[in-house]
């Protein structure tokens, strides 16, 4: 009976989804998670602002991410447990307060704490990917997906141009004023036009939370696909947080708008979500995810022996940025498919050891950038990837043996 209601709730939902929708959902995504790498461009004004060094400077970009990874985990659950288009609110009204109160940090330490809670609150896109996978049809699943997961991923990247620009002429405060005008409007929109999408869980908050073990016991796909996010988005932080101190530095030497403007360049690699999403759904997820990660080894390859080289440089973000996005996508819509009426779960666990990754990630290239500078940089950043490519291929050893 439980899951005929699931069903009949996933049907009634699934007339819902339209074009219009898709898009809101892909432009709420790159908005909200956008709060999280603004910094990433401004973090040598943020340095000079609050009187500290590069490696300290740092925390603020690794203690985003981790306040992400805590909302994944304690927040993003209950999508499955209450109606998620109120939690979403929520969430974001805690985003725009939170940015308001960086826009305004008079020393390093507030910056922290704001920075902590900025991620924390910007967990909403993880919500908002569950929801659509439960709208949208299953022979379509991965291409909506995909759509609304582009979204996403160019507000990583544009956030970073647009940070960058607005740093350089307006200051870093204007950027977090701005961000936090960004979430008030989205909660306006998102109140009239997103759908109900009720619930499918009846437990406790502590039985949901146990759940997440059990689920990463019984799925070892889930478990595959947490770690291969792991070190692939490990991978994806090691270079976007040492990008602005190779390029603010000899032999490039430019400011913040033209280390944003990489944002811009890497966003071209956004198109290939639409297509790793039907590709997932033509030949199933193993075979996009193994092409990603080989296009983002080869992006360190190139990077490592060009670090010098702008040309070397362009061609290394454009292929990391698809091969980061066509594998997260394939890794997630594998993840839907498991369990559907777990889906925010599932996706609480896959996300969350994706940005572990990421946060670990900051830090590890940080401390790398101050002993062996970008040669040391690419060498973790193509360790991580070789990591999550020796996971695939041995579950693709395993399968076919």
């Amino acid at each position: 009976m439980k899951q005929e209601r699931s069903n009949v709730m996933t049907a009634a939902a699934g007339n819902a989804m339209n074009s219009t929708l898709v898009l809101l959902m892909a432009l709420t995504c790159g908005m909200v998670v956008a709060n999280i790498y603004y910094n990433q461009p401004l973090l040598l004004q943020l340095a000079e602002a609050f009187h500290v060094s590069e490696s300290r400077i740092s925390a603020i970009a690794t203690i985003t991410q981790a306040g992400y990874t805590l909302g994944l985990l304690f927040i993003v659950p209950l999508g499955d447990k209450t109606e998620r288009k109120k939690l979403i609110l929520l969430k974001l009204a805690g985003a725009a307060i939170c940015m308001l109160v960086a826009a305004v940090a008079a020393n390093y330490y507030m910056m922290l704490v704001a920075s902590l809670f900025i991620g924390f609150f910007s967990a909403v896109p993880q919500l908002l990917l569950p929801m659509a996978a439960t709208l949208a049809p299953s022979a379509t699943r991965g291409k909506i997906v995909g759509r609304v997961m582009s979204g996403l991923l160019i507000g990583i990247l544009l956030s970073r141009t647009l940070s960058g620009l607005m740093g350089a002429h307006f200051g870093w405060r204007a950027v977090f004023f701005f961000g936090a005008t960004m979430m008030i409007l989205l909660s306006v929109t998102l109140a009239m036009m997103l759908p109900a999408d009720p619930p499918t869980f009846t437990g406790s908050y502590s039985h949901l939370m146990r759940s997440l073990g059990t689920l990463l016991r019984e799925l070892p796909p889930l478990r595959q696909a947490a770690l291969t996010g792991f070190f692939m988005f490990g991978a994806f932080s090691i270079f976007w947080t040492t990008l602005v101190f190779l390029l603010e530095g000899p032999p490039f030497h430019y400011k913040s708008d033209m280390v944003g403007m990489f944002g811009l360049i890497g966003a071209c690699g956004a198109l290939a979500a639409p297509l790793a999403g039907k590709s997932t759904d033509a030949r199933g997820p193993q075979f996009t995810i193994l092409a990603g990660i080989t296009a983002a080894l080869a992006a360190y390859g190139i990077m490592g022996f060009s670090g010098a080289s702008l040309t070397g440089l362009i061609a290394g973000v454009i292929l990391l940025d698809i091969g980061m996005q066509v594998t997260h996508i394939s890794n997630q819509s594998k993840v839907f498919a498991l369990r559907p009426e777990a889906r925010s779960r599932l996706n609480t666990i896959y996300i969350s050891g994706s940005f572990a990754g990421g946060s670990i990630g900051s830090w590890m290239g940080a401390q790398v950038w101050s002993s062996w500078h970008w040669t040391g940089v690419c060498i973790l950043g193509a360790a991580f990837i070789a990591a999550a490519l020796l996971i695939n291929l041995k579950k693709r050893n395993n399968t076919t043996t």
